[in-house]
Parts: C-alpha cells; structure tokens; sequence
C-alpha cells in the first residue's frame, strides 16, 4: 500500500470539522515519515531480499517505533495533539490522529506478517502484497474513488483547479508505477528512504496547490 494510504484524507478532507487536506495527507503517511527518517538514522531496519513479496523485496524486520499499534497510538496521540491545538478545534484533531491510525490498518491488509501490537512478536499481517491481482484493484479504486469523492463534495475557486487537480493524478499515477515495476535492487543504502520521503514531500506539496483551489460546496 503506498498511494492507497491516502484515500482516508481525501474522505476526511470534505468534513468542515477537518483540517486542511494537505495536513491530513501527512498524517496519513506520517509512520512512513517516521519509519524512513529512523532508517537513514539506524533506529529502525529494513532489507531487500527478492521475492519477500510478490509485490516488492522489502523486509521490514525491525520497526518497532513506528509501525506497531502502540507506536502508531502514540505518534497518532501527539500529532493530533499538535493539529488540534494549532486550530483550537478537537475534532480536527481527533480526525488527524484517526488519519495516522489508519496508514497501520491499512498496512495490515497488505504487509506479510511483520507488523507488531507493542514492538515484539506476535507478527500480525494480511499479506495482500502476495496477491497483487487483488491488492493492486483495491489500491487504485481507494485512491481515485477517494480522489473522486473529494472533487464532488467540493468546488472550485481558481481557473488552476483543474491543474492542481491533474498534477496530483498524474504524480499519484507515476509514484505507483514507479513502485510497482521499477527496477529491483538489494542494495540498503539510503537512497531508498530519500526516494521515499522525497516523494511524500511532492504529494504534500502538491496537496497544498490542490486544496488553495478548492473549497466544500457547504462553504
């Protein structure tokens, strides 16, 4: 799951308790944002073996911080904290720190038995990334019918809507191509979580263009 984790936000977003789209997308992929900043520091581990998955090599053997439940409660505490008390509202920060919960939720539908509840085995996971003809469908259908759902319960206010709103499909379409049929390598370095956190960086970027030119239609 990688553009998939996204469709939470775009939902949340058309709720006039929420707060703006672009916050709501980092907070959906906030663990990842964790998970890749503590690889390049050595706090977490991951490998690339092939074949771990049919839909990628990753082994990510030792994230104990981030992508546990009680991790995730944590980062999800604090980060909601944070938002509510930045726009004095409670439910937006509440549905923030529910954003930051589901990228784990989702996560168990795909990963192979790696995530933890409290950073020590059992080893929980779906395994959906061996099943690509399944996870593949459900991850561009969350994505676009999200994206869909977000543009009909809003409306546009400036002549570049439809130019941020494409540039994001187009980048959404790209990142996932990239992901699913780029080249293969068993090199850890870390190129790979600079990629990573590089392109969760354009996604918000672009969120940020996206959500200046739109607003709820109740608005």
């Amino acid at each position: 799951m990688f553009i998939g984790h996204y469709a939470p936000a775009f939902i949340a977003a058309t709720s006039r308790k929420a707060p703006p789209l672009a916050v709501l997308m980092v907070g959906t992929q906030l663990i990842d944002f964790g998970f890749f900043t503590f690889a390049l520091l050595g706090i977490e581990h991951f490998r690339l073996v092939p074949g771990m998955t049919a839909s990628n090599w990753l082994d990510l053997y030792d994230m104990p911080y981030t992508h546990s439940l009680l991790g995730t409660l944590v980062w999800a505490a604090g980060f909601g904290a944070l938002v509510g008390l930045t726009v004095r509202s409670r439910a937006a920060g509440w549905i923030t720190a529910a954003m930051v919960v589901s990228h784990w939720l989702l996560d168990y539908l795909v990963h192979r038995p790696d995530l933890t509840l409290a950073g020590a085995p059992p080893k929980l996971g779906l395994g959906l990334w061996n099943m690509p003809l399944i996870e593949r469908p459900l991850e561009l259908a969350l994505i676009f019918g999200s994206l869909a759902f977000y543009t009909a319960r809003t409306r546009p206010i400036s002549p570049r809507a439809e130019w941020a709103l494409g540039a994001l499909v187009v980048a959404f379409a790209l990142v996932q191509f990239i992901d699913w049929f780029g080249a293969r390598t068993t090199v850890v370095d870390a190129s790979l979580p600079l990629t990573a956190l590089a392109a969760y960086g354009l996604l918000t970027a672009l969120a940020v263009w996206l959500q200046s030119t739109r607003v709820n239609r109740a608005s």
